[in-house]
């Protein structure tokens, strides 16, 4: 009876590394959002990392977390490390390209709770009167990372955060004299 229930037990477990395996390993996160306001306006908010305290959805989770400048006060080779609670983490990010007004390439890297490596994306086109800012995240899953996903939805986590920060570029954006 006991050999039964191993061999059952092992089954379950194949079959979950093989379903695990199978997931895709590429993610893709993308958000984008429509601002009263040109690109020159907006582009600064995110090229500098000592702004992003006032729009970032993570800074609000832990206003104590530890933060660290290096490099240029902004645009390439700009480096932002973090340490903080559970919910922020560790890692740090480094601009890697900056367009004036049309793009900044970021690579993040997280240490903790899951290191970690990801491109995130902010793009900057003008419509009128206005900007569309869009913010992409991609990467690869490690295994573990694929098991996340099995039960937690990332696009909706992440993509909501993108969501928040934003709505919160907007708002300063659109409030900043013309």
């Amino acid at each position: 009876m006991i050999k039964k229930i191993l061999a059952v037990f092992g089954l379950l477990v194949l079959i979950l590394v093989v379903v695990v395996a199978l997931q895709p390993s590429d993610f893709r996160i993308v958000r984008s959002i429509q601002i009263s306001a040109p690109p020159e306006r907006v582009f600064p908010l995110v090229n500098d990392f000592h702004q992003w305290n006032a729009w970032s959805p993570w800074a609000k989770l832990d206003p104590a977390a530890k933060n660290t400048f290096e490099g240029p006060a902004a645009g390439v080779g700009s480096v932002f490390r973090w340490s903080g609670n559970s919910e922020v983490g560790e890692g740090g990010m480094t601009i890697l390209e900056s367009k004036p007004n049309e793009l900044i390439r970021i690579r993040l890297e997280f240490v903790k709770p899951m290191a970690g490596t990801s491109l995130t994306e902010f793009t900057f086109k003008p419509e009128n009167q206005q900007t569309s800012l869009t913010w992409a995240m991609s990467g690869q899953n490690n295994f573990i990372a694929r098991a996340m996903c099995l039960v937690m939805n990332m696009d909706k986590m992440v993509g909501g955060q993108f969501e928040q920060g934003l709505a919160s570029i907007k708002r300063l954006a659109e409030a900043s004299p013309q």
